[in-house]
């Protein structure tokens, strides 16, 4: 009786929690359906539905949400691109120096981003980068390559060599042995490093703010900035702005959650 009583507490502490933390998501989502105004006389309950709001963030916002999203698939390709690769001869290679690679990997991962985007805009300056989806696309990726070769390299130690000598004495060489025996087995790796790749940059601000200077190249996060600042009074338009802007990161985490979980837990047991 005890137990059932204790496991009784423990779901109501972990519901109230979970209310909590999800709380800030539903006002949200609450002010988007208002009428235009303030969000402090907002009802706890949306009785009054209005779509205004988003009609204007479509309309202000629309293109900037098809930078981000160009930007973050973009960045997806090109970070799997080159991690791919880069892992699998860290992990199936006997590379010499590969500790130390390793190593500065995991410090690349340490620097402050503030100190990326500076660097990167001397250099973007000079090759005439700024403003502009390429730009965006190669700094965002210098966060996606270090976590993608993390990830995939954990991963790909886990593939048995034999697997891949089968697959050379069929007469494959190293590309075609990489490209129809490696990927296939790698998916779950590959879906996780693509996932949470696209969440950096798609949540990305930093490099957005530093790197773009005009209205011509803007990711939804510095619009969202910048929108708060030009329609303050209208605050469905900005909460429906920011519920459009979650949708692709809930759709892509609910959509490839089983491969998440597969490909982390692949992971750490290496």
């Amino acid at each position: 009786m005890n137990t059932r009583t204790h496991g009784w507490g423990y779901t109501a502490i972990a519901v109230l929690i979970l209310a909590v933390m999800l709380f800030p998501l539903y006002w949200m989502f609450n002010v988007s359906l208002q009428p235009s105004g303030s969000a402090v006389g907002t009802p706890w309950i949306p009785l009054e539905l209005s779509f205004d709001g988003y009609a204007t963030a479509l309309r202000e916002q629309g293109r900037n949400l098809v930078t981000s999203l160009i930007v973050a698939t973009g960045s997806v390709l090109f970070s799997l691109l080159i991690a791919t690769p880069a892992a699998y001869a860290l992990a199936q290679f006997k590379v010499r120096g590969a500790g130390v690679v390793l190593f500065g990997i995991l410090i690349s991962q340490m620097i402050p981003g503030i100190v990326v985007a500076n660097a990167l805009y001397n250099a973007y300056s000079d090759l005439g980068l700024l403003n502009s989806i390429p730009g965006l696309i190669l700094a965002d990726s210098t966060h996606g390559i270090p976590f993608a070769i993390l990830i995939m390299r954990a991963y790909l130690l886990s593939i048995p060599g034999e697997v891949i000598e089968a697959a050379r004495v069929d007469g494959a060489g190293q590309i075609r042995a990489f490209v129809a025996i490696v990927l296939p087995m790698s998916r779950n790796a590959l879906v996780t490093a693509a996932l949470f790749t696209f969440l950096f940059t798609w949540s990305d601000f930093l490099f957005a703010l530093t790197l773009t200077t005009t209205e011509t190249v803007r990711p939804v996060t510095l619009g969202i900035f910048q929108y708060i600042g030009t329609y303050v009074n209208d605050w469905s338009s900005v909460m429906a702005t920011a519920v459009l802007a979650s949708l692709p990161a809930v759709v892509l985490l609910v959509v490839a959650q089983r491969f998440v979980a597969a490909g982390v837990a692949s992971g750490a047991v290496k």
